[in-house]
């Protein structure tokens, strides 16, 4: 397995030489309960670190995806289109969101490993 990283937004990122993959954790997936509805970025957007790239709605609420670091997207997870539950099935599998191009490596260094995660996440 790749590296991954998370933020305290709850993404996720697999880092693959420059393009990373983002998609939202098991935690935020249990959080939102059964989501129905995901909105993708478009393909060649650019975002900033922090950047609102998406959203996902479940039954109980609404919630913005963002964008771990900054780049170029350049693939989205179209099968989500069809059947967002795949979500709520394999969150930090094939429920991914978006492949980015990473603009700067650098900020990676701002999010947490999966250990740093588990503690957020228990606070």
């Amino acid at each position: 397995m790749a590296d991954r990283k998370f933020s305290e937004e709850h993404e996720w990122i697999e880092v693959d030489g420059d393009v990373a993959t983002v998609g939202i954790t098991d935690h935020a997936q249990e959080q939102l309960g059964d989501i129905v509805f995901v909105d993708l970025p478009e393909v060649g957007t650019e975002l900033n670190k922090d950047d609102e790239a998406g959203v996902v709605e479940s039954v109980k609420a609404a919630s913005e995806v963002y964008a771990p670091i900054g780049g170029e997207i350049v693939e989205v997870n179209d099968t989500l289109t069809d059947n967002p539950a795949l979500v709520n099935e394999d969150a930090e599998g094939d429920g991914w969101f978006f492949k980015i191009k990473i603009a700067d490596p650098g900020e990676l260094d701002d999010l947490m490993s999966e250990a740093e995660y588990k503690d957020f996440i228990a606070d």
